[in-house]
């Protein structure tokens, strides 16, 4: 039996992917460290409490003594690091925490795989570090990013993650300690947290409150289902080449606003013909505010090595999953009304008691 150590795993992503290896593999044993910030949510993984396979440690990345805690209990095969702070507007205004966790925190956990993998022998082990196509900074109309592409992040945000990835690599080179960086474009699908666009959007659809759109909502992202890039991490944490980096992306480039208004069409098209929030939503919810700082024009991944090297490619058509996406949302209110709360924060305490 492997022993995955999941970063991260109350998170969007995290949680999907746990919820990806769990549902399709029998060897491995998942073990979720996560912080249970504002966007970490156990409600996410609700159902997995009990499962043999499946352990929750209430730990914090920034805190040395506590990873080295969980390497000594455990005997962690593989590594998968999702937990980061994400947001650029936060980073924007408190670019000091994402320092923080994406910096120090990454670093903490380098160490500590490091001096338990030291002693033992670096065979079968592996640390994933999940990163953005943010790293790169901004394309212009034309071309995509590579795995060779210079990276030149433009917000707080992608300098914290980009400083992260070359740690990693660097721990690579020097300690010899087996590596992988993912780095994938925009995910979306269930339990992605309302800041981010499409379930801010959404959200805000649902309640009839404006749809802030930056600038002209000109600025255009490569969208990645979260079910198929869980299914890209798993593939390079079990196949994935030593010291590589994989692009992971969806082909599915789109404008902001050409997304809002693909959310409020199926919107309008999926609530029952009964329900009263249909009559308020039109285009007349979206609302361009002042742009973003340092607003990276362009996103765009190209693929190709992960699909040459590895045989993936995305599945989802963006149609498809953004349709799956809001019957989500639509079926799991009570969670959107929960995180939009705060009350997602007293299920913890209900199922840990605080522990």
């Amino acid at each position: 039996m492997l022993t995955y150590l999941v970063t991260g795993g109350a998170g969007f992503i995290g949680s999907n992917y746990i919820r990806h290896v769990l549902r399709n593999t029998e060897d491995v044993r998942v073990i979720n460290v996560d912080a249970l910030t504002y966007a970490g949510n156990l409600e996410n993984l609700r159902g997995l409490e009990g499962m043999p396979r499946y352990a929750f440690v209430r730990a914090d990345i920034c805190d040395a003594d506590a990873l080295g805690g969980i390497f000594c209990r455990n005997d962690v095969d593989v590594v998968v690091h999702f937990a980061a702070e994400s947001h650029v507007d936060r980073s924007i205004e408190e670019p000091d925490v994402f320092v923080r966790t994406n910096v120090l925190g990454t670093l903490n956990l380098l160490n500590a795989a490091l001096g338990a993998w030291e002693s033992e022998g670096m065979e079968g082990k592996k640390f994933v570090h999940v990163s953005t196509d943010e790293v790169y900074g901004s394309l212009g109309p034309a071309g995509y990013f590579t795995e060779k592409t210079p990276l030149d992040p433009h917000s707080p945000y992608s300098a914290s993650k980009a400083a992260s990835d070359l740690l990693v690599k660097a721990y690579g080179d020097t300690y010899g300690l087996p590596v992988n960086i993912t780095r994938c474009s925009n995910n979306y699908g269930p339990y992605q947290f309302p800041e981010k666009l499409i379930p801010l959007m959404l959200n805000n659809a649902l309640c009839n409150r404006p749809l802030p759109v930056y600038g002209e909502g000109l600025n255009v992202r490569d969208w990645l289902y979260v079910g198929d890039h869980c299914a890209a991490v798993e593939l390079v944490a079990r196949e994935g080449k030593l010291g590589e980096v994989y692009n992971i992306g969806g082909h599915n480039e789109k404008t902001n606003i050409e997304i809002v208004r693909l959310i409020l069409a199926a919107l309008k098209e999926m609530l029952l013909q009964s329900d009263p929030r249909r009559a308020h939503i039109t285009e007349d919810l979206i609302t361009f505010v002042k742009d973003r700082k340092g607003h990276d024009l362009r996103y765009a991944i190209d693929p190709s090595k992960i699909r040459r090297e590895l045989g993936w490619e995305p599945k989802t058509a963006f149609e498809e999953g953004l349709r799956g996406t809001i019957a989500w949302y639509l079926d799991n209110e009570d969670w959107l009304r929960h995180v939009t709360s705060g009350e997602y924060t007293r299920y913890y305490e209900r199922m840990y008691g605080g522990r």
